[in-house]
């Protein structure tokens, strides 16, 4: 390992390194399995053009035309005289308005072209032809332009360097270890880093950050005196077009610098970061960027000195700006050492009270990095009100991949219809933009994927890590199509006998899942209800009278916090109309919000016409009952994926219905107890 100079080098002479085989990793193969590159490497193919890039596009054509017999040519330039000679060209062309990672797909005189202005864009193009196999060399169409929506599609580890003695190697992680650390140094097997940014290349993510954003002493270094680890991850990547970014303390000039002070208007403060700032891009010239948790949950900020985070952002901003790198500044920031007592106080409003006043003072190269919800990675949230109030500031997206409160990687739970909603809601009403177009700065999720054989630990999960990329470029894509898509790719290349029923089965089990979780954990909107610390499992009051917060205020006559501005903290003011006025009143609120924004009577009908406390009831059992019969359709694919999967699958599923029986039974038992009120079907409540 070595702090020298790094780069992604010329590239320029075919041909390039040989692909990265998952084989060799002892990896699933998730969505890329060999099978799938068949409709490539059965045909003649012409890869033109220079660089890195075009090297691994090359590279995974090379491999492809082995295994199936086709034939791979590749030429430096130009593409006219091609004439009828190539099934397939892949072309590294002149074309401006796509952009760097756009390509261009058309069908002509019997050959499939791709096209692209940058390499980025070559080798999204490669995996669209995997995607839509056989029917990418169907018939004739003209020229059809793809490009990202969203510029940076980016995942978060909160892989530790060092093993945790709380959060163990990958704090909220649920896929085994981390990745990219091991016993305090980058993995010496960087092979499997590089299989993994060959599979985020292929759903379409391009950044990854490769540390914790609550930043221990161990990875504290990684910004100085251990940039060469973080150097060698990002050879691995760079391969696949993945940019390397890294978690950093704000206290590091204190930290690792040995000033009395980390004041971000301090010169010597700005000098220590421009300084260190240079020496990472010595190691790492394409690095990405840093990502910032500061004044939250304990971590330095720079309230410290009285100033602000505009204040605190700019500062890394301008360090980075040089060399065109971005501050991922995030906005989870909030009191948490609350009295449970005091109902004017609400985590929910914290984000916008703190950042939205200072639209517009950000630097261009810092995002503001918001979490989809205003409060944490819920089953159910509105979507935070901040991503449509600061239109002069570049906002990042924040979702959850990880299962922190979604089942653990030991539920299924496909959360792409939950971004998806997200992604599509209008902050300023029917005609305004949507979030997916206001997210200037991009898409983020904290990563599932972790040193498990399946990436995920739960097999299923992967669709998850897929939904991420896929969304981020195209924020409308229905995600039922994706979780189709995701399916057709992972499981059919290699199908069984019945691979039109092993397609009808998984989707039996994935498509509603997340509505069937939501039905037998916390109801309409309501939050927390689990178990401290860990957060796996029911406890209904497990947070209700911690210093985190207050989430659902249930007492003998009601439900819900009162977040109306007339009688409660007032959050629901800090929308724009319509969804001020939506959310204010109980009679038009959704239902599935219904307590998150208000305390009513047990007695009270929601919009489906039946009273909330028989809707926690129902949904309960509903849950359990979706849970049992998804174990079931799963039992029923023996034979048509590989035993060891779907023996991994059948495990979970035991425990998510042991875990969701749980879940109902302790959140009907409480508030049975809470209301008084019976179930009105006469059912066993314990």
């Amino acid at each position: 390992m070595t702090d020298a100079p790094r780069g992604p080098g010329s590239g320029s002479e075919p041909p390039g390194p040989p692909v990265v085989s998952v084989l060799r990793t002892e990896a699933d193969h998730a969505w890329l399995p060999p099978e799938a590159f068949r409709v490539l490497g059965s045909r003649r193919v012409l890869v033109s053009g220079t660089g890195p890039l075009v090297d691994t596009v090359h590279g995974e054509v090379a491999a492809a035309c082995e295994r199936f017999g086709g034939t791979v040519t590749r030429a430096r330039e130009g593409t006219a005289s091609a004439g009828s000679a190539y099934d397939l060209l892949l072309c590294l062309e002149e074309a401006a308005e796509r952009g760097d990672e756009g390509f261009t797909l058309a069908r002509e005189r019997g050959r499939t072209v791709v096209t692209a202005t940058g390499q980025r864009g070559l080798l999204h193009g490669l995996f669209h032809v995997v995607r839509l196999g056989a029917a990418a060399f169907d018939g004739e169409h003209a020229p059809e332009a793809h490009r990202p929506a969203l510029a940076t599609r980016m995942l978060d580890h909160w892989d530790n360097v060092a093993v945790h003695p709380v959060m163990g190697q990958v704090e909220r992680g649920y896929a085994g270890g981390s990745l990219f650390w091991r016993d305090g140094r980058a993995r010496g097997d960087l092979e499997r880093v590089r299989a993994y940014g060959r599979l985020l290349a292929a759903c379409g993510i391009n950044a990854v950050s490769v540390n914790n954003v609550n930043v221990h002493e161990a990875e504290a270094h990684l910004l100085t005196d251990r940039i060469g680890d973080v150097a060698d991850i990002a050879d691995a990547l760079r391969p696949y077009g993945i940019r390397t970014h890294l978690s950093v303390t704000f206290a590091a000039p204190v930290v690792l610098g040995g000033l009395t002070t980390a004041d971000p208007l301090q010169e010597e403060v700005r000098a220590w970061w421009a300084g260190a700032t240079e020496r990472v891009y010595a190691a790492i010239p394409d690095f990405g960027g840093y990502v910032v948790k500061a004044d939250s949950e304990g971590q330095p900020g720079p309230f410290a000195y009285g100033r602000s985070h505009a204040d605190g952002a700019n500062l890394l901003a301008d360090a980075l700006a040089p060399y065109g790198g971005t501050v991922h500044w995030r906005a989870f920031v909030y009191d948490h050492r609350q009295d449970w007592r005091d109902r004017t106080t609400d985590r929910a409003r914290a984000a916008y009270d703190h950042f939205v006043p200072l639209d517009g003072a950000f630097r261009d190269n810092a995002v503001l990095q918001v979490k989809h919800g205003p409060v944490d990675f819920q089953t159910r949230e509105p979507v935070s009100p901040v991503i449509g109030a600061m239109p002069r500031t570049r906002l990042a997206v924040e979702i959850q991949a990880t299962q922190e409160y979604t089942g653990q990687q030991r539920h299924v739970c496909a959360l792409a219809p939950m971004w998806s909603q997200v992604l599509r809601f209008r902050p300023g009403g029917a005609a305004a933009a949507r979030v997916g177009e206001l997210a200037r700065g991009g898409l983020v999720a904290v990563s599932n994927a972790g040193d498990d054989p399946y990436w995920t630990g739960h097999p299923l999960a992967q669709a998850n890590l897929y939904a991420v990329g896929r969304l981020g470029w195209q924020p409308d894509a229905d995600p039922l199509a994706l979780l189709d898509e995701w399916i057709e790719l992972t499981f059919t290349p290699e199908a069984g006998p019945d691979p039109e029923r092993l397609r009808a089965g998984l989707r039996a089990v994935l498509r509603d899942s997340w509505r069937t979780y939501e039905k037998y954990t916390a109801p309409l909107g309501v939050g927390f209800m689990v178990q401290p610390g860990h957060h796996y499992g029911p406890s209904v009051d497990g947070y209700e009278y911690s210093p985190w917060g207050t989430y659902h205020f249930a007492d003998r006559n009601g439900i819900g916090v009162d977040r109306s501005r007339a009688t409660g903290t007032g959050y629901a003011g800090q929308y724009a109309a319509p969804w001020a006025e939506v959310y204010e009143s109980a009679g038009t609120c959704p239902d599935e919000l219904l307590l998150f924004f208000h305390h009513v009577p047990y007695g009270h009908v929601l919009h489906s016409g039946t009273t909330v406390i028989q809707h926690i009831y129902d949904t309960r059992f509903e849950g359990v009952a979706e849970v049992a019969a998804a174990r079931e359709t799963w039992a029923s694919l023996a034979g048509l994926v590989d035993d060891a999967r779907h023996a991994r699958v059948a495990e979970r599923y035991e425990e998510q219905l042991r875990c969701a029986r749980e879940w109902r039974d302790q959140v009907n038992s409480y508030f049975l107890r809470k209301s008084g009120v019976p179930d009105a079907h006469g059912r066993r409540i314990h």
